[in-house]
């Protein structure tokens, strides 16, 4: 087996008075695709911001690309340095920005020289397929288009690890089909280690080599899929 490029070690979290995440555990190896599922409520967000350094787990340790990033009720590594790509449930597009600058401001923020960013920007935004829309607003964009955009805006920095929150979760099921047809291709052409959370079973079956199922903040159990057993070493 893969050494792990993540490890996610007997993690607890609690949200208030919510015990979100309980002791959970669980490793991706590098390269591969993880999906969180289970029902609404289980924790399968909270994994996902702690992972990306948005929460800090009370105990356990987060451990991403061989360095500890978190640690017993302490974020080691702040998250813009962790070289996380974030894709949110509601999309989190800056409406205000086109669409070429939503994806330019987060190379900025990264530090990559002003010349290198249009070109970056432009071939992430043709492989995802929304060229045409890099001078178009988010909120004149389909749902769908908007999907592929806040993709595109999540992977242009090159992430190491890509976290994808039910992106999907508003689009009709022929888009989504079409949509999660896509993304696996891109995942597989870019080669980028990622966690897509879900509470559709089918989904899951699509995307994943190994699936998480969550229920009350715990993993329950880890079942490896046809797609990674298929998988030529």
């Amino acid at each position: 087996m893969k050494q792990a490029f993540l490890q996610f070690a007997q993690v607890t979290k609690r949200l208030g008075k919510n015990l979100a995440v309980a002791n959970a555990s669980f490793e991706i190896s590098e390269g591969d695709v993880l999906v969180l599922f289970g029902p609404s409520g289980c924790g399968k967000t909270t994994v996902l911001r702690l992972i990306a350094g948005l929460e800090c787990p009370d105990s356990g340790r987060i451990v991403l690309g061989g360095q500890c990033v978190a640690e017993d009720g302490r974020n080691l590594v702040p998250p813009h340095q962790r070289n996380v790509g974030f894709v949110f449930q509601d999309l989190a597009l800056w409406p205000h920005m086109q669409v070429s600058e939503n994806l330019e401001f987060v190379l900025a923020s990264a530090g990559l020289p002003k010349n290198e960013r249009r070109e970056r920007v432009m071939q992430m935004l043709s492989l995802t397929r929304v060229e045409r829309y890099a001078d178009t607003f988010p909120g004149q964009l389909s749902g769908g288009e908007q999907q592929r955009v806040a993709l595109a805006r999540a992977l242009v920095s090159r992430p190491r690890l890509l976290l994808l929150d039910e992106p999907m979760s508003s689009l009709d099921a022929e888009l989504k089909t079409e949509l999660l047809a896509e993304l696996k291709q891109l995942q597989k052409r870019l080669a980028v280690t990622a966690i897509h959370v879900t509470h559709d079973r089918a989904e899951a079956e699509v995307l994943a080599h190994r699936i998480a199922m969550m229920r009350h903040g715990q993993i329950m159990r880890l079942e490896e899929t046809r797609t990674l057993t298929a998988r030529p070493d």
